[in-house]
């Protein structure tokens, strides 16, 4: 593929993809996972836990930027580590008080022995880890999160055009495939008048029998017309018209989806009225194999921003 062509198909983009990025602070870690379909427009919902209800707007908001068709769904999960030693106990001062407790209850009488639980209760007593990181409550988690949303986003960017690189090779080929038919066509309706005046010649034959043939200047009126009603030129230059149209909008990219639908129906409508007007097998042949290619192109299409 030259270099034109490759840069072309970076200018085309799929409207499926995924893309992902994720994140760490402290204990808590997250994620966002980016998923998109084919769609008429820009379609975007988000599943986001509590307390996180302005990354729907940030979301929207970016994805109108980067976007223009597609259905999006924004998953947004987030996971704190429960396995550190959040607390430890101060024994220095447990113990403290515990000597304390005691030389009281040696000395005051009716001083009732601590309890445990009224120890721990005493401030500084138990007390949290130096190397535990309280991340949930830190005021930058979630301005975190919501920038990581942009990696997800630009991750679903470039999951696209990568997919509409694969796709536009695909519809390059098919579009070749479709201007090589029309020219086997091409060939075809080249000997009609031969094959249209001796197919004409035999059946008068078999229908007169022994009686005289018609005259030359009548046969050749009656070939005419019948060329004329099979005459698919008209039909094959404007398929050719429509294979050129739709190069051009591939070449210059953007967001071509709907442009390159319509085109698919120009395509089926020449050669529906191919089809009826052959006259030859061989062009009924050419015209079915033309059905076919042109749906796969369409259904190719579909997937193209």
């Amino acid at each position: 593929m030259n270099n034109k062509n490759e840069t072309t198909l970076s200018k085309i983009s799929s409207m499926t993809g995924f893309g992902s990025s994720e994140g760490v602070l402290g204990i808590t870690s997250w994620i966002w996972e980016v998923k998109s379909v084919n769609g008429k427009g820009l379609d975007i919902r988000c599943r986001l836990p509590q307390g996180f209800e302005k990354a729907d707007a940030v979301a929207r908001l970016v994805s109108g930027k980067l976007f223009n068709r597609g259905n999006l769904s924004l998953n947004l999960a987030i996971q704190e580590e429960k396995n550190q030693n959040q607390y430890k106990i101060n024994h220095s001062l447990l113990n403290q008080l515990v000597e304390a407790a005691t030389a009281l209850q040696s000395n005051v009488e009716g001083f009732e022995k601590p309890r445990l639980d009224g120890l721990f209760a005493v401030r500084g007593v138990v007390e949290l880890s130096a190397d535990f990181d309280n991340s949930s409550d830190n005021p930058n988690l979630k301005e975190k999160i919501l920038k990581s949303l942009d990696a997800a986003l630009y991750s679903l960017l470039q999951s696209r055009i990568a997919e509409g690189k694969r796709i536009s090779i695909v519809l390059f080929g098919q579009l070749e495939r479709i201007n090589k038919l029309c020219e086997e066509a091409e060939k075809i309706i080249s000997l009609q008048p031969v094959n249209i005046r001796k197919r004409l010649n035999q059946q008068i034959e078999e229908l007169l029998g022994t009686f005289p043939s018609l005259p030359e200047e009548r046969l050749a009126q009656e070939s005419a017309i019948l060329m004329i009603k099979a005459d698919v030129r008209e039909e094959l230059d404007r398929l050719k018209a429509h294979v050129e149209s739709a190069k051009i909008l591939m070449e210059k990219g953007g967001v071509i989806g709907r442009k390159l639908d319509f085109l698919c129906q120009e395509f089926n409508r020449e050669v529906n009225t191919l089809c009826s007007k052959a006259s030859d097998i061989s062009l009924s042949k050419i015209g079915l194999e033309l059905k076919v290619v042109i749906e796969q192109y369409r259904e190719q299409v579909q997937n193209i921003e």
